[in-house]
């Protein structure tokens, strides 16, 4: 593919994006913003969540991932859907009973002001990371197939990403983005299912159930691992631990639930999220039978071999669609798709942590109307410098696939959310403010030393052989944040106790 052609797609998309953003942020406000006056269509805004939950990781990182796991990550996902329907009949109606605008204010109502503040604060920093990783597997991408070739610095590429999704984001905000989501989703969902339909053709598989059978038939597509209790693919690690994923980074995230929240009440955000789920546990099946023919596809041909013998197996469907023998629609298609993945997750991260530190930490809603614009905008810029900083800092820290360093890192800033948020909805007890951020602190890190010493070698040999002779051959997988988790819930009741009951004489 031409670079003229490769400049050409990004620059007529992002118009068509601002274009949208014009449209839909006239005589926008901060209640446009945050809260999309209340008014979205149950439909889109799960449609356009579909883009904004999958996002670049799932479009490139969930096929590469098929040649280690096969598709071991299905179980993860069936354990989401169960997460959804705790979702949808547990926290929604939570959520539209207070009216909340930062979901992060029911731990004020309930505990107080530390409690609060500690789940506003976990949030920014799961969103920020998750956010961050997601840009950074795209910016990676559209370096290697472009921008090195032109000398254009990494640095400079993350700056250009996000200013392009300030511009169409910084008046709007939610309301600008159900909208601009749903665009993306359908240009993510056409670009992979063409793509499979291609892929399929150039193996001869286009007869009725031709793919479905090489898929089903190929050795990459084992679903379910009973096997071995210690192995980190075990089917009920992913499948306990999609429950507590699915509840943690959509449930307890501002940034999935600001949109849920701009529904016009209870019942349509329990629509939008029962439809969410089904079509999502679909659309991840598609993503990994993809994953199965890129790898058939390289067998036949070795064109991903590449990124195979250096391990980036990330990189594979890059490798393959953008390889001239693959033609260029196929390319086009690619790109469409990874930019469409990628920025419906940003943007709305992007807004959903200006929400938070707006709501959350500089409490604007008490500020004079003629104050609060100015203040989300500043704060606006802010988190998008902060998102730039830690995208650059990954790119130079992070070795492993995109997919699992967003899930293993979900295991540590969402376990606590997870604890504190259904520690006040399953118990009646208060707990002693002051400890509440140090004891959620503590669970971060004493889960995060086990893991990290649990797997590596020679940096702390005493406590790595002591781990060794407990943990035996057991791997740690997507359960962890089951252990966050249920030890942060265990940790607030210590600290917890019964109000006291008052008599009247």
């Amino acid at each position: 593919m031409s670079t003229g052609l490769i400049i050409s797609i990004i620059v007529g998309y992002f118009l068509v994006l601002v274009i949208i953003s014009r449209i839909t942020s006239r005589n926008a406000d901060n209640d446009s913003f945050f809260v999309g006056e209340k008014k979205s269509p149950w439909y889109i805004v799960a449609f356009g969540m579909i883009g904004a939950s999958l996002s670049g990781v799932t479009f490139i990182s969930v096929p590469g991932s098929v040649m280690k796991g096969s598709f071991a990550y299905m179980q993860m996902v069936f354990g989401y859907f169960i997460g959804y329907l705790i979702i949808a009949y547990v926290l929604m109606p939570i959520y539209y009973r207070l009216n909340l605008t930062s979901i992060y204010e029911y731990l004020k109502q309930r505990f107080g002001f530390w409690s609060y503040k500690t789940g506003a604060l976990f949030f920014l920093v799961s969103r920020i990371l998750g956010s961050s990783i997601r840009l950074l597997l795209v910016a990676s991408v559209l370096q290697d197939i472009l921008l090195d070739q032109w000398n254009v610095p990494f640095w400079l590429t993350v700056v250009l990403s996000v200013a392009l999704i300030w511009v169409y984001t910084n008046r709007g905000g939610i309301k600008t983005i159900i909208w601009t989501d749903t665009l993306q989703t359908a240009f993510m969902l056409a670009a992979v299912f063409l793509a499979i339909y291609i892929i399929g053709d150039a193996l001869n598989l286009s007869e009725q159930g031709g793919v479905l059978k090489a898929v089903a038939e190929s050795s990459y597509s084992k679903i379910f691992f009973f096997e071995d209790w210690h192995s980190g693919n075990y089917f009920w690690k992913h499948f306990l631990g999609g429950i507590f994923i699915a509840v943690g980074m959509t449930g307890l995230d501002q940034d999935m639930m600001q949109k849920n929240l701009s529904c016009k009440n209870s019942k349509e955000a329990q629509k939008n999220m029962l439809s969410f789920a089904v079509v999502l546990v679909v659309v991840n099946y598609v993503f990994l039978a993809l994953g199965a023919l890129l790898y058939l596809y390289n067998d036949a041909t070795e064109i991903g071999n590449n990124a195979i013998a250096e391990g980036k197996l990330d990189h594979l469907f890059s490798e393959i669609a953008l390889n001239e023998s693959t033609g260029t629609f196929l390319g086009l298609l690619f790109l469409l798709g990874l930019i469409a993945a990628a920025y419906s997750s940003a943007d709305s991260a992007l807004t959903s942590l200006t929400t938070s530190v707006a709501v959350d930490f500089m409490d604007i809603e008490k500020k004079p109307k003629k104050e609060q614009e100015s203040l989300r905008k500043k704060l606006h810029i802010i988190m998008s410098i902060v998102i730039i900083l830690t995208v650059i800092v990954l790119r130079y820290t992070t070795e492993d696939s995109a997919i699992w360093t967003l899930i293993k890192l979900a295991g540590f800033t969402y376990g606590p959310l997870i604890g504190l948020f259904f520690f006040g909805i399953l118990t009646k007890r208060k707990l002693n403010e002051n400890l509440v951020l140090p004891a959620s602190l503590f669970v971060s890190v004493f889960m995060g030393a086990i893991w990290f010493f649990s797997s590596s070698e020679g940096v702390f040999v005493i406590l790595e052989n002591m781990l060794h002779t407990i943990l035996g051959e057991y791997k740690f997988g997507a359960e962890l944040i089951i252990y966050n988790a249920l030890l942060s819930f265990a940790v607030l009741f210590v600290i917890s106790y019964k109000e006291p009951q008052v008599t009247i004489d």
